[in-house]
């Protein structure tokens, strides 16, 4: 089995979103509409894993499990537990371990943080839109949200789940004032803070370039607050990564649509019913699972994937005039 999974583009493919269930227990206004559920159902675990494993095998060396709300499925704990005895390829070691993380609104992560970590999860990030719980509330339409998430954040950060990361998308007339607020909860809670462009992935297909909050806004306004100084990253990251000038407290800023950084992408998704997106944009997905029902062997699984890789998107076309929106909300996708 060739362990280099590459696109046509010689983007090496290393970086696995499995997304494990499509419901959520938030309805945020620039996600959901509040009137769609789930449409797309879960599937059992051990698909999940036998997905993963193949792929762990061409390569992939990290996985991150998203959703919905990843934390809804009973019985992730053991799923991550499966998940850290995959090995990557590696002929020194007998295979390394994988970087296993997760994605969640934390309202149910203070009693679940220790648990994945002493299943093998290494890191964790938190979806939180605002610091000031009644704008908490207005953005998530769920009342007293704000508080089971902090807990959260600091039941991840006693735990060990580190880096950990809390992200906020940003939305021109929602929280775009929150910006320096959310500077100071990165330097008090001891956590990096990464502002989202918004995208046009919500079920109301409402959005538009005028409720961009831009990465250069998002540096004027912090740098009003403090000095920042731009810390250096890999090519396969996301996010522009900043330290405040006396090195306390991280923000990084994830600009797809004022910077996009398509260019050196390193991610597949896989939904929760099993479909290959090859880009949060695509207009198609590839049915995975449906291979597996009619029998295919791993091979013939990696045969497929490696197949789909080649059709993986140059870039996606946000804002241009033949801009095409994605078959799939962000929710129904996996973030």
């Amino acid at each position: 089995m060739n362990l280099f999974l590459t696109d046509k583009f010689g983007r090496p493919i290393t970086d696995l979103r499995i997304s494990i269930t499509d419901r959520c227990n938030y309805k945020c206004v620039y996600c959901r509409t509040g009137n769609e559920g789930a449409l797309y159902g879960d599937l059992p675990f051990a698909d999940y894993l036998r997905m993963a494993r193949v792929l762990v095998g061409m390569g992939v060396t990290k996985i991150r499990l998203t959703g919905g709300e990843p934390l809804l499925r009973n019985g992730v704990v053991g799923f991550v537990r499966e998940l850290s005895e995959l090995r990557s390829p590696n002929s020194r070691n007998g295979g390394d371990p994988l970087d296993i993380a997760l994605t969640t609104n934390g309202h149910l992560l203070s009693d679940l943080a220790q648990p994945l970590k002493d299943a093998g999860l290494t890191r964790v990030t938190v979806s939180m839109d605002a610091v000031d719980p009644d704008r908490f509330a207005r953005i998530t339409r769920v009342p007293n949200g704000y508080d089971h998430v902090l807990a959260g954040i600091r039941a991840a950060r006693r735990a060990g789940l580190w880096p950990l990361k809390v992200n906020c998308v940003l939305m021109r007339g929602f929280n775009e004032d929150q910006i320096i607020p959310f500077g100071m909860f990165a330097r008090e809670e001891g956590v990096t803070v990464r502002f989202i462009e918004f995208m046009p992935l919500e079920e109301g297909r409402t959005w538009s370039a005028d409720t961009v909050v831009t990465l250069d806004e998002i540096l004027a306004r912090m740098r009003e607050y403090r000095p920042l100084v731009e810390i250096p990253r890999s090519r396969s990251e996301t996010a522009r990564r900043y330290r405040f000038d006396d090195g306390v407290g991280e923000i990084g800023i994830i600009a797809p649509v004022s910077h996009p950084f398509c260019g050196h992408c390193s991610r597949i998704r896989i939904t929760s019913d099993g479909k290959i997106r090859t880009c949060l944009f695509s207009a198609w997905d590839h049915d995975l699972h449906a291979q597996m029902r009619r029998g295919a062997s791993d091979e013939e699984l990696a045969d497929f994937i490696r197949g789909v890789v080649q059709k993986k998107e140059e870039r996606h076309h946000i804002g241009e005039p033949d801009f095409v929106p994605a078959s799939r909300t962000m929710v129904h996708i996996g973030g």
